[in-house]
């Protein structure tokens, strides 16, 4: 995996905040768990411990009434998206069919998250976006997503590739680097981007790895890739939750 260029260094140990900055962390709807007898709310726990590692303290949000997000989100100093199954392609299709592939609709999740992000970026919330996040975050402004991008052959699904990074973006400053080996786990992935998105990471194949927001106030990242997968041996993937942190910290309290 990639490293910054100046070495890895002992990254676990740097200074953290005198107070970790709360980070959101919504929490997604699940079915079922192997721990569980019925339904469940869930977070990743790579997710959860990248933020704590960075300094932050992940704060698992219940998805609620979408009429609520805003206020309930006023009391983090940033927010971290995460992945999850597909958003409805109604949101951001009229009209077209849905394509077989598609999986894990939640209309209760996706009014959740659409209605977090537009706050946030409303605010200029620290952001950031990780896959399913990044799709939330274009559909939110407007964008559109290929519903699948071509059956196993092309998808990217349990594959390590490299990311071309933009030199100067907000992604390349927070990862160190302008070139990662990407941990990819999806099968949809970015069509047009939406209002004021930028992309500025792209897979070999073309596919739109990062969108960035242009003349908008705070700090956003939004990725496809998943850097919770190597953060915790990789120090420029842990970058990106070290930047969002950082930028939470610099808030003050909320």
């Amino acid at each position: 995996m990639s490293q910054r260029s100046g070495g890895r260094g002992d990254f676990h140990t740097r200074p953290l905040p005198r107070t970790r900055p709360l980070i959101a962390l919504p929490q997604r709807y699940a079915a079922s768990t192997s721990a569980l007898r019925y339904a469940a709310v869930v977070t990743a726990r790579a997710l959860a411990d990248a933020v704590f590692r960075a300094g932050g303290e992940p704060f698992m949000m219940h998805p609620g009434p979408p009429a609520e997000a805003g206020e309930r989100l006023t009391r983090c100093a940033g927010l971290l998206l995460p992945g999850g199954g597909d958003l409805a392609p109604w949101r951001y299709a009229t009209g077209s069919d849905v394509h077989r592939s598609v999986y894990d609709v939640d209309d209760a999740q996706d009014e959740f998250d659409l209605a977090l992000a537009r706050c946030a970026l409303a605010r200029g919330l620290p952001t950031l976006a990780v896959c399913r996040g990044m799709q939330v975050v274009n559909v939110a402004l407007g964008g559109t997503l290929r519903q699948d991008m071509g059956g196993p052959s092309s998808e990217h699904r349990h594959k390590v590739h490299p990311v071309r990074v933009a030199s100067g973006s907000t992604v390349a400053r927070a990862l160190g680097t302008e070139k990662v080996d990407a941990s990819c786990y999806h099968h949809q992935c970015v069509d047009l981007a939406g209002r004021g998105l930028e992309p500025t990471a792209w897979a070999a194949d073309g596919t739109v790895e990062a969108l960035e927001l242009v003349g908008r106030g705070g700090w956003f990242a939004a990725i496809q890739w998943h850097p919770e997968d190597t953060a915790a041996a990789d120090e420029a993937q842990q970058g990106l939750f070290g930047a969002l942190v950082r930028e939470a910290g610099g808030r003050g309290a909320p």
